[in-house]
């Protein structure tokens, strides 16, 4: 139970006030024990006890942005999970992956879920997408202390741009180091195992203003690839019909495709392929 809380089950007063607009801080304050990179750690270096979320790859498109995940998890030479989800509405118009350790990715992921829900209901305005940036970059500072004895998060930030001047331009993508310096990609990008390959098929695939189908297309392909040359990421199952997580961000929200369209785009990628194995 966090410190100060009244044992006649009355909230205290932190609780009441409108305090300030960043859950994370308000967390601190109240029950810092809860953030992530606020617990202790035994010494010593702990990758190889949690299993790895693996590759993500991001893409910006005429409409809007595209983010990709594929669905494995590892755990040293073991897959620990076949159909982990990686990636995730960060609100209603962008998207967040995770890659690296996968529990701390999946509870900052969330965190910073709420971080921009409370952000919203305390100004009653959205953050800026450079402004949500900055939060999740913030947040993965704070994991610092745990990154730096194996237990690293590092995130792909992307969504749509409410504020952008030109909407051919709406689509901006944010990856972030360990300390939680964010820089803003052009076109595309991943992160993960499988990144360097995920990012060699997209810079000879990429062309500036791609629908976001072709997008779509293009994501499933790069993860296909980066499956090809990587054990840890997962290409498409077809035996157990796991597929990647596929969402988009556009002027419309978010959107996640559904199983039976990704399946369709895998499955004609993996046709292609035994035709063409190279690409």
């Amino acid at each position: 139970m966090a410190a100060g809380f009244d044992p006649s089950g009355r909230l205290p007063d932190v609780f009441t006030n409108a305090g300030t607009s960043s859950f994370t801080t308000f967390l601190s304050r109240v029950a810092p024990e809860m953030l992530p990179g606020r617990r202790p750690l035994p010494p010593g270096m702990a990758a190889d006890l949690a299993p790895h979320a693996t590759t993500i790859v991001a893409i910006a498109a005429a409409e809007g942005v595209v983010m990709a995940g594929d669905r494995r998890a590892t755990m040293g030479n073991l897959i620990a999970q076949r159909d982990i989800e990686k990636v995730h509405p960060a609100d209603a118009y962008s998207l967040v992956g995770i890659a690296g350790t996968a529990g701390i990715g999946i509870e900052l992921m969330r965190l910073f879920q709420v971080e921009l829900e409370h952000y919203e209901k305390i100004e009653g305005a959205m953050l800026s997408l450079d402004g949500k940036a900055n939060r999740l970059a913030s947040m993965i500072r704070g994991n610092l202390g745990a990154a730096m004895q194996g237990l690293a998060v590092v995130p792909l930030f992307a969504g749509f741009d409410l504020a952008a001047a030109d909407p051919a331009r709406a689509g901006r993508i944010f990856s972030f180091d360990v300390t939680g310096g964010p820089y803003e990609e052009t076109g595309y990008d991943a992160i993960g195992s499988g990144s360097l390959f995920a990012k060699s098929a997209l810079k000879k695939r990429f062309r500036a203003g791609l629908s976001v189908a072709d997008a779509t297309r293009l994501a499933v392909e790069a993860l296909y690839d980066a499956a090809d040359d990587d054990t840890a990421t997962g290409g498409p199952d077809l035996t157990r019909r796991i597929y990647p997580v596929v969402m988009t961000a556009t002027a419309e929200g978010t959107h996640r495709l559904t199983d039976a369209e990704t399946a369709a785009i895998a499955e004609s990628v993996v046709s292609g392929r035994m035709e063409n194995p190279g690409g």
